[in-house]
Parts: C-alpha cells; sequence; structure tokens
C-alpha cells in the first residue's frame, strides 16, 4: 500500500512539473516596434519634433523615397494557427506608422493603417521591362547559330 502511494506522489509530483513548462500564452513572432498603435497615440501632430519620436520608437525602419522627412514604422506579429491551420504562421496584427516631418522637424502629419487599411490599398498592374535581362544581339546571334548546328544530331 505504501508503495503505491509513493507511485502515486511521483507520478502526481511528475505531471506538476511537466504543467509547468507550458505556456498559457499563444507563442508569437514579432517583428518592428511592439505595441505600435499605443505608442503613436502619445505623439502630438504639430507639436513633438524628430527628437520626440526617436526617443519614442527609435530610428524610422525606413524612409519615403523622395523625401527623407517621411519615416515609416513597422510592427508585424505572427501566431500560431488553430488546429485546421496545421500550425502555419497566422498574421495577428500588421501596422504601420507613417509620420511627416515639415522642414523644421516637427510632426505635420500622422497616418497610422493596420491590417484592414493596408488589405484596401490598391497596386498599379503596369508592368516594368527589364532592359538589363535582355540578351546582347551578338550573344542571341551565337545562340541561334548553337541551336542550329546541334538541331540535325
Amino acid at each position: 500500500m505504501n508503495f503505491v502511494s509513493k507511485n502515486h506522489n511521483t507520478l502526481l509530483l511528475i505531471l506538476f512539473f511537466i504543467l509547468i513548462g507550458c505556456k498559457l500564452q499563444e507563442p508569437t513572432k514579432s517583428h518592428g516596434i511592439l505595441f505600435l498603435e499605443n505608442r503613436s497615440n502619445q505623439l502630438v501632430v504639430k507639436k513633438d519634433n524628430k527628437n520626440d519620436v526617436i526617443k519614442l520608437f527609435g530610428s524610422p525602419h525606413s524612409k519615403s523615397f523622395n523625401n527623407d522627412d517621411e519615416w515609416i514604422y513597422i510592427e508585424r506579429v505572427l501566431t500560431k494557427g488553430s488546429f485546421h491551420k496545421l500550425g502555419q504562421n497566422v498574421i495577428k496584427s500588421n501596422n504601420v506608422l507613417v509620420l511627416s516631418f515639415n522642414k523644421y522637424g516637427i510632426i505635420n502629419q500622422k497616418k497610422f493603417l493596420d491590417q484592414s487599411d493596408l488589405n484596401k490599398l490598391s497596386f498599379s498592374k503596369d508592368i516594368t521591362d527589364n532592359d538589363l535581362s535582355k540578351r546582347s544581339f551578338v550573344e542571341s546571334f551565337l545562340s541561334s547559330i548553337k541551336s542550329k548546328m546541334y538541331s540535325n544530331r
């Protein structure tokens, strides 16, 4: 009888330590600035400057192509999908903050885009021709001669 209670206690103890190791929170992978929306609410347009933004967010992830006074911050949080997704990563939140500054470094405009706003963005259907990948005249001429030579084999 004493032996059964010892096994029972050790089994409960092992089960207890296994359950302690389990997390009750869902596993997430984050990229960028965490809690971007909460932090962006702390910024005041026409009052805060670039130094205040750097203190709150750090350096910008990217700047606009044509304008160095437009900073972009990104937040992306992935989590594991449910059972029918077979554990694949699913986007939990995907937020972008675009800050525009005037010539004095004061915030001129603040745009916060969440996942639903990003889904509404439209992209151009135009295709850009790549002249660099086209073969030169000599290369195309030699390849046609080579194909004619080896076609009789």
